[in-house]
């Protein structure tokens, strides 16, 4: 069998995502008292999508030590680096499924609009602005090369522009009373947060289904591979994700030849190379075989 991998990533640091947990768990409990104080729907909206930041927070906090300790034992051989997908896939699931409450409680309010006390909602949005503007600032630079790190700093924008629509909201009801805005801005964070939630769920639980990336055709890399004078086919492909870095494969290989062990090697390290240059896949194990009677389909049907 040939082997290889090699490659590395950015370490990233937990202090970050610390700092915006406890920052956010002050802003949650503020609007969500002051959300039932002033009646406001929409202050209460984000105040539950607060409460959703704190615990996908803690998530990705978990899920980023886990990674950072590398550590692969028997019975982990892949060690933890698929915790921050699983974290990932859950708080996109929650911005979800938090949006559609929020969007069907919105409605109901549209047909019983209650006065608000415009005041408190003002200074509360501002507040909430305020902090989960810090919290983007201190997750954006990991946000752009990690796809859990992402999902937290979406939480926190999207709450932050939240806090921006309730403070128009909260002016719109202080200076012209229309108390009705409340409910249609609640609305409209439920859509927002599926729109910005959606791809990332998706993206997230193609990797858990060991879906091949979008970008890599397995026609492409069998066409690349049997460029090599040896191989006569590949066939049993297996092309997967382990997390949002790194891309797996693997292949039974057969030859035109009955070739020494050396010989298999000096294929494997151009099979290796092309994987690496063309296709950014930087682990491949590689399954040699000659006039071997099995099926040669390049995708096995089980």
């Amino acid at each position: 069998m040939g082997h290889h991998h090699g490659h590395d990533h950015p370490t990233l640091s937990g202090k970050n995502l610390l700092i915006s947990i406890i920052l956010n768990s002050v802003i949650t409990l503020a609007q969500l008292i002051g959300g039932l104080i002033s009646g406001s729907l929409a202050l209460i909206s984000d105040a539950v999508h607060n409460f959703s930041d704190v615990v996908s927070l803690i998530i990705s906090y978990l899920a980023n030590l886990l990674v950072r300790k590398k550590k692969q034992t028997p019975q982990h051989t892949f060690g933890y680096k698929r915790a921050e997908i699983i974290a990932a896939f859950i708080n996109a699931s929650t911005l979800v499924i938090i949006a559609i409450v929020l969007g069907y409680e919105a409605v109901k309010r549209f047909t019983n609009p209650q006065t608000i006390n415009s005041d408190l909602v003002i200074w509360l949005a501002i507040l909430g602005i305020a902090v989960n503007g810090f919290s983007v600032l201190l997750l954006k630079k990991d946000a752009k090369s990690n796809l859990n790190m992402k999902t937290a700093y979406l939480h926190l924008l999207t709450d932050m522009l939240t806090s921006v629509a309730v403070l128009v909201g909260g002016l719109l009801m202080k200076y012209y009373q229309i108390y009705w805005i409340d409910a249609l801005l609640t609305l409209l964070i439920s859509f927002y947060l599926i729109y910005i939630s959606w791809n990332i769920l998706i993206t997230s639980l193609k990797i858990l289904m060991l879906f091949a990336p979008e970008d890599i055709k397995i026609n492409d890399v069998e066409n690349e591979i049997l460029k090599i004078e040896e191989v006569k086919n590949i066939h049993h492909v297996h092309i997967w994700q382990l997390n949002d870095h790194d891309s797996h494969f693997e292949a039974h290989i057969e030859f035109k030849k009955d070739v020494k062990l050396s010989s298999f090697d000096v294929v494997c390290e151009k099979v290796e190379e092309i994987l690496a240059e063309k296709f950014h896949i930087f682990h491949s194990t590689l399954q040699p075989e000659y006039k071997r009677d099995d099926s040669k389909e390049i995708i096995k049907q089980d």
